[in-house]
């Protein structure tokens, strides 16, 4: 058969393209290499943050209130636990990364915020234990979201819109065609109008032709039973939080997700290199000895007993945004990769930019931050 798009990787991006170009009355081809929502890339680990103050940059925040009304709609559509708003609070040195990107964004856009001193958080919230001279921006409009659900309900929702979505199939190569686009995988062909690539960390492989320089770290994510138990990190009082240790270094935490082992805590920055295929799935020493010296003097009742732990991969671009834009030589293929490991608040709008390409070559949503520009 003959599709208006083919969407080459369903997890975050991908998922939430079929979607949204299924709802439209397209006729979508999805193709994935694992099962739905699986554990091997980027949009698994039970909880991804959501906020609008975005220290990356303030471009970034029409975008994520645009998310926001979706992630809405998409949790009323959800027949399972999706969306959850906790607050959510960055921590640093008043002159970090963090702390000041984080003021520039809320001060663009007018955003709701508090700033807090140190004493103001180890009030409002035990856990923590900052230094005098740590501060904190609060923003009651945060939260996160289950991404495996958030996964399942953009397939589901493509699905009923007649999408054909094909799993555990491999995409082997594609080829731009005077007619449109050629996707050739381990199983059979097709062809299509449209191609959208949003493949994750295997973007290195299928966007080769680019030379793009990207590069695929791994990370870990821990769950930790907290000293004195759960309670100070009851969601209902705690919010998600980033914390700027300074030097290019930060993590950040979950309130107590109901269904999971222990409280969740990773390191953002500092990953190794890694390849898709090859990645080390297995624990070591190291992995959770740099995640304890961090939060040590910062976040101490996290120094209890490990639960459990989960790796993922970031696809990096060098600057750290996003790669979103039709492909210099081949028009007709859109390209929904790396996001550098910020992505997942995004998938929902990014899905409606990704359609808005496919359909019409353009999006009246500002995506010139993440252009073809290496």
């Amino acid at each position: 058969m003959h599709y208006h798009t083919i969407i080459v990787g369903l997890g975050g991006m991908g998922s939430a393209a079929a979607y949204h170009l299924a709802a439209r009355g397209e006729k979508v081809l999805g193709i994935e290499r694992f099962s739905p929502a699986h554990r091997n890339g980027s949009s698994h680990g039970h909880s991804r943050i959501i906020r609008q103050a975005y220290f990356e940059h303030p471009s970034y925040v029409p975008l994520l209130k645009r998310a926001f009304s979706h992630w809405d709609d998409l949790a009323r559509q959800a027949d399972e636990d999706l969306l959850h708003l906790t607050g959510g609070l960055n921590l640093g040195l008043p002159d970090s990364d963090v702390i000041t990107g984080t003021l520039a964004s809320v001060r663009a856009h007018d955003l709701p915020h508090e700033y807090l001193t140190a004493a103001e958080i180890r009030r409002r919230y035990p856990a923590f234990t900052p230094s005098d001279d740590i501060v904190g921006v609060f923003e009651r409009n945060a939260g996160y979201v289950v991404p495996e659900a958030a996964v399942r309900t953009h397939l589901r929702l493509a699905a009923q819109h007649s999408a054909t979505l094909r799993y555990n199939e491999v995409v082997q190569s594609w080829q731009a065609t005077e007619s449109g686009v050629t996707v050739t995988t381990d199983q059979r062909t097709y062809t299509a109008d449209h191609l959208i690539l949003s493949p994750g960390a295997w973007a290195p492989e299928l966007m080769r032709d680019l030379g793009l320089p990207l590069r695929v770290e791994r990370r870990v994510l821990l769950w930790f039973d907290p000293i004195g138990g759960e309670a100070p990190f009851d969601e209902a009082n705690f919010p998600v939080y980033i914390w700027d240790c300074g030097e290019g270094v930060s993590f950040y935490g979950f309130p107590k997700q109901p269904g999971t082992p222990g409280i969740k805590v990773a390191i953002h920055t500092v990953g190794q290199h890694c390849a898709p295929d090859t990645i080390d799935r297995a624990l070591n020493d190291h992995d959770v000895a740099s995640l304890q010296d961090l939060v040590r003097e910062r976040v101490p009742a996290l120094l209890g007993p490990m639960r459990d732990y989960a790796t993922c991969m970031y696809t990096l671009t060098p600057d750290e945004h996003f790669v979103i834009a039709k492909h210099p030589a081949h028009p007709q293929v859109v390209l929904a990769s790396p996001c550098s490991g910020h992505g997942f608040k995004f998938t929902p709008v990014i899905g409606e930019v990704l359609a808005d390409l496919a359909m019409h070559g353009r999006t009246n949503h500002d995506i010139s931050l993440f252009s073809l520009r290496f």
